[in-house]
């Protein structure tokens, strides 16, 4: 069944829609760039939330509200005569026509990891002088570092098998302890983050997410905490008022759920 003239007219219809509210209402009209920019950023971050919690009818949503603000910004930019929506899908079409010649030209790749390494030195050929250069500044730095390694892995700047990440940082580690016997503060910290940096490559090389892995365990450590604060609710205790033995029974329990 051909489905793209339901979703031609659905995205047409967000558009007609988009115009109207810039016209008539008072809050989209006053909007700019600047003041979407963070509600942006949370609107992404939602995503994500809902992308780990597997809640698809929640990831509908949330593609919905980006959406939203993808054709947000190109009605603001429409305004100014600098680009429109045309523009925008248009530059990513030729982007990624440029970008994937195995399927839109001669060049022949065998796996995921060769279509990677030609992305990036596609990019460096369109004129960027460093694989980095694609590395926003403002990405969390837990981001950030996997995608450093990521970018520099596609050009080959790399381990060759996990065992070597693995045992560069339990050097890492030993390196860590040495500053902790010291005392030095300024080098622990380097060394911490050494520490940090080596866990995002192994983590690269078991094929885990850092980012989603620790957002897992955030979650995880919410509920199972909150767990422990009902049960000490429901014994009328307040949290500071209970030994670590007896929080640790809650703590057992809440693992169990």
């Amino acid at each position: 069944m051909n489905t793209r003239p339901k979703q031609l007219a659905a995205f047409d219809r967000l558009l007609t829609i988009m115009d109207e509210l810039r016209a008539q209402c008072p809050w989209d009209k006053k909007q700019t760039m600047q003041t979407l920019r963070h509600l942006t950023i949370e609107e992404t971050y939602e995503l994500g939330d809902a992308i780990l919690d597997n809640d698809l009818e929640e990831v509908k949503k949330e593609l919905g509200d980006i959406l939203l603000h993808i054709v947000f910004y190109a009605k603001i930019g429409s305004e100014t005569q600098d680009f429109d929506i045309a523009d925008v899908a248009n530059g990513i079409c030729e982007k990624l026509i440029n970008r994937h010649p195995h399927i839109y030209g001669d060049v022949k790749v065998e796996n995921a990891e060769e279509v990677k390494q030609n992305w990036e030195n596609i990019k460096l050929k369109e004129g960027k002088k460093s694989v980095l250069e694609g590395v926003p500044n403002g990405l969390p730095s837990l981001v950030k570092a996997n995608r450093i390694q990521d970018k520099v892995a596609g050009v080959g700047f790399d381990w060759e098998r996990p065992e070597q990440v693995f045992e560069k940082l339990k050097e890492e580690l030993a390196e860590l302890q040495e500053e902790v016997e010291a005392q030095n503060a300024d080098k622990m910290e380097s060394e911490f983050g050494d520490v940090l940096f080596s866990m995002v490559n192994y983590a690269r090389f078991l094929k885990i997410n850092p980012e989603n892995a620790l957002e897992r365990t955030n979650k995880k450590f919410i509920k199972r905490f909150q767990y422990l604060e009902q049960k000490a609710k429901e014994a009328g205790k307040s949290m500071s008022e209970m030994t670590l033995a007896e929080m640790d029974v809650y703590w057992e329990e809440a693992k169990q759920l």
